[in-house]
């Protein structure tokens, strides 16, 4: 890297270390990882990977587990035994 350059910026410190242990696995440091992403970017033109919200916490899905808690918690709710799926 003939015109290597710093870049700095903030990340959670737990975040950090998972991803040096990911890297160590892989046999990559940090800023090769950094480097094959940026790579990526500027070859797809886009952020290499897909972005979007985990369904659970969506508003919709929040408001019925609260309904249901509700239900528990004031005894309108009504479980039968079943056999579990393995």
């Amino acid at each position: 890297m003939a015109n290597g350059v710093n870049v700095n910026f903030r990340m959670d410190a737990e975040l950090k270390r998972n991803m040096e242990e990911i890297c160590e696995e892989i046999g990559i440091s940090l800023s090769t990882a950094f480097t094959i992403y940026a790579k990526a970017m500027i070859r797809e033109r886009r952020i290499p990977f897909e972005l979007r919200a985990d369904p659970f916490y969506a508003a919709e899905n929040i408001r019925y587990l609260e309904g249901i808690k509700r239900d528990v918690d004031t005894g309108k709710a009504h479980f039968a035994e079943h056999e579990l799926i393995e």
